[in-house]
């Protein structure tokens, strides 16, 4: 089985990805650094998790430009 995510954080981590393409990677520590300063979540585990999701959907759309070019 795979990890259940909530509403909330995917649908901040994409809203965040649509609006700034070009600062996440698919580094962890770099993602969770920008979730910091763009997002006002007092929760230290939901950035986090936000910024992991970040991270996969960064490798997921790589993996996707790549099979297709």
């Amino acid at each position: 089985m795979g990890k259940v995510r909530t509403a909330m954080v995917k649908r901040t981590a994409r809203k965040l990805i649509s609006m700034y393409p070009s600062l996440f990677t698919e580094n962890f520590e770099s993602n969770k650094e920008i979730v910091r300063k763009l997002v006002d979540i007092p929760s230290k585990r939901v950035q986090n998790r936000i910024a992991g999701y970040i991270t996969r959907l960064v490798k997921i759309n790589k993996r996707k430009s790549t099979v297709a070019a």
